[in-house]
């Protein structure tokens, strides 16, 4: 028993431990939140915004910190921190706790942007000012070397908010936020295990075991559960620590394990939230709307209606982003702004790949075709089933046929029945008007077939 402490000082053996711990802790913790949410109604409701259907019970986010905080707790403990790890590690805790409280409000009770601002600057103060986590030096990116104290604290606050909103905004679809932080937190967690960074190695794979035991429940079918904004916040703010801590290891002297042009890899490992949000914010300030107002233009949302699944959409973005962090590896050796024009290209093709015009969909109408799509129900197949000539019916003159066809004429009823339950799923009230439109359509091209063939037959007879 003497020994087991010795065994944390092996970081190898301390960050299996880490994601060994939170995998545990999360296979027990999750299915109870899950059962309290629903007893409670604490339920994520679908809006015309929302890519699910039904409720689903949120909160997840809750569940996350108390994985990730007790094992960090727990192994920082028994890995004998130093004094600054050790008030840093506070610190951490501390910001991610205050991120917790303001992200299960915004969960239950909304918050006005302005109060979500003032919370992320707060928590970024922590650990800007109580543990010195801050950028210090661009390696000459766009020909800026080391910042002046006022000035790199200045722009850490507005790296922190920058990347705690961007990956609250990509959490629009299941898994998606959850395998961006994976796949930048194994980055980050292998650049710090080179360089022996305990306490960084430590929250970078409790992280990525406290996601994985969140996406098995986020993925599932039968025990869905959604992180909310008090998930989102809290991995937007890692992430952002994670970022920042693995510049200034970088520009340590002491450092075994370097990066060449570390400010790029930090640009291509978050490329996918920072592109998106980009993006989003400039569609909205060129329609002269808050940049802050929700809508459906991320590209996670436009991959979902080129007819991808959720769990399809998470893995071609995920694949994007491991190309770009593999393409600027092998840049290594080229001048930093170089690197920086040919990342942005580059990724920027990968990423907006899916609005080209070439992947359009365009599905002729017809009415067969449509209750193949499941656009009518079951009333609307009615009518168009009706407006059809029965073969078992009996032949009448065209005289007949034509008076009857005046019937057909009529203005249609207000209370036609249309596409409800589609309506009612989507909230789509264009394809409302639409199905309308073509049904009235349907029926007055068949009175004028009638018409045409009752005036042949009069001439004929």
């Amino acid at each position: 028993m003497a020994q087991i402490p010795y065994l944390f000082d092996n970081l190898y053996f301390l960050t299996t431990c880490s994601v060994a711990v939170t995998l545990l802790i999360s296979f027990r913790l999750y299915p109870i939140i899950i059962y309290v949410v629903n007893r409670k109604g604490l339920m994520d409701d679908p809006d015309e915004r929302s890519a699910h259907s039904n409720k689903v019970p949120t909160l997840g986010g809750m569940g996350l910190f108390i994985v990730f905080s007790l094992t960090i707790m727990l192994l920082g403990v028994l890995a004998d921190l130093s004094r600054p790890e050790l008030l840093e590690l506070v610190s951490l805790l501390a910001a991610t706790l205050l991120l917790l409280i303001m992200g299960v409000k915004d969960d239950l009770v909304l918050m006005s942007p302005k109060k979500k601002l003032v919370g992320q600057l707060l928590a970024a103060s922590m650990m800007i000012f109580l543990s010195d986590v801050r950028i210090t030096h661009f390696q000459g990116l766009l020909g800026i070397g080391e910042l002046p104290y006022w000035v790199s604290v200045f722009f850490t606050f507005f790296v922190f908010v920058l990347v705690i909103n961007a990956v609250n905004l990509i959490d629009g679809i299941d898994g998606l936020a959850g395998s961006i932080a994976i796949l930048s937190s194994v980055t980050f967690g292998i650049f710090f295990l080179l360089n022996q960074q305990y306490l960084l190695s430590l929250v970078s794979f409790a992280l990525i075991g406290s996601l994985i035991g969140f996406l098995y429940y986020n993925l599932s079918s039968t025990q869905k559960l959604f992180m909310g904004d008090s998930g989102s916040l809290l991995i937007g703010f890692l992430l952002a620590y994670q970022g920042v801590a693995f510049l200034g290891v970088n520009e340590n002297i002491m450092a075994s394990f370097k990066i060449p042009n570390a400010p790029i890899l930090l640009l291509a490992i978050l490329s996918y939230p920072l592109l998106d949000t980009l993006r989003v914010f400039s569609i909205r300030v060129r329609q002269k709307r808050s940049p802050f107002s929700a809508d459906r233009n991320h590209i996670h949302h436009r991959l979902l209606d080129l007819g991808n699944a959720h769990e399809q959409a998470t893995l071609i973005v995920s694949v994007c982003n491991i190309l770009i962090i593999g393409l600027v590896f092998l840049m290594g050796d080229l001048n930093i702004n170089v690197q920086l024009i040919i990342s942005v290209l580059i990724g920027s093709s990968l990423y907006l790949a899916p609005f080209l015009k070439v992947f359009e969909k365009q599905v002729p109408y017809s009415p067969e075709k449509m209750k193949d799509n499941r656009v009518l129900d079951s009333e609307s197949e009615m009518i168009i089933e009706s407006d059809r000539p029965d073969p078992s019916a009996p032949k009448t003159s065209g005289v007949v046929q034509m008076e009857n066809s005046t019937m057909d004429n009529e203005p249609p009823p207000l209370d036609l029945p249309v596409a409800n339950r589609y309506i009612s799923e989507t909230k789509d009230f264009e394809r409302q008007n639409s199905v309308f439109n073509r049904l009235v359509d349907f029926k007055k091209a068949r009175t004028i077939d009638l018409k045409k063939a009752g005036r042949n037959m009069r001439k004929q007879s």
